[in-house]
């Protein structure tokens, strides 16, 4: 069949919670109290073994990433197929979409302001009774922005719904419901995986480690597990010397 499948960086959370889910099944618990070996320490172990344990499982997680793969190139063509995102190029990049949009909101505020102005002076000089033919100009004037002010604030108003109407069709089509990656199909595989990690990889390699650390005299004579081989010890020599004995010297 070939080298295992290395897990994928997306998927150690998941083996990580497999690890946990065995570690505390009543079996486990059971041989670590017998054991005395400490929880954590096992799941050292397992974690450190993930390559040995998930090739128990490998085809299971073959047929999960390819499934998983398929789902996501065919969702991405799907998103491709709709409408261009709002960054990419299309209306919404006009140069004069900016300065539109401004201009609408400011010519309300604006045509407004100058029509009270307008209007309070002109209607003020009236009641003065002074400059009489300025005073009708400026209510002309203001009458006048006002009237600017109302259809741009109308304007602005239909605009602002239109483009909030395009944008949530947008969102629609860009959006297409249900993701493919959450299908049924590819969480009946990720179970599977799961199951076949659980059952076949990560329990026997913990029974095994528990069943060793329990044994009569393990921890006589091999020292810690996964150390390193006491080099500088006294009685280590090195291969092809029998000892450390001089030389005979040499005969006059």
């Amino acid at each position: 069949m070939g080298r295992p499948s290395r897990l994928g960086d997306e998927d150690r959370s998941d083996y990580a919670s497999a690890l946990d889910e065995v570690i505390a099944s009543p079996e486990i618990r059971r041989l670590l109290e017998l054991s005395g070996t400490p929880a954590d320490r096992l799941r050292v172990r397992g974690l450190a073994a993930v390559a040995r344990t998930t090739a128990a499982a490998d085809a299971e997680y073959r047929r999960y990433t390819a499934l998983r793969l398929r789902a996501r190139g065919a969702q991405g063509g799907r998103r491709g197929d709709g409408a261009a995102p709002l960054s990419g190029p299309g209306d919404q990049e006009r140069p004069g979409a900016g300065v539109l949009a401004v201009l609408g909101v400011l010519t309300p505020v604006l045509a407004a302001v100058a029509a009270a102005t307008f209007l309070l002076l002109g209607y003020g000089l009236r009641l003065a009774g002074a400059l009489s033919a300025l005073a009708d100009t400026l209510v002309g004037v203001g009458w006048f922005s006002l009237a600017v002010a109302a259809v741009t604030a109308l304007v602005s108003v239909v605009a602002l719904y239109r483009t909030a109407a395009k944008q949530s069709a947008a969102d629609a089509v860009a959006v297409p419901g249900p993701s493919a990656a959450d299908s049924p199909a590819l969480a009946q595989a990720r179970q599977l995986w799961l199951v076949a990690l659980r059952d076949r990889g990560i329990r026997p390699f913990l029974l095994q480690e528990l069943a060793e650390a329990a044994a009569p005299g393990a921890g006589e004579g091999r020292g810690p597990r996964f150390s390193s081989p006491a080099f500088a010890g006294p009685d280590y020599a090195r291969p092809g010397f029998e000892g450390s004995t001089p030389p005979a010297p040499r005969q006059p």
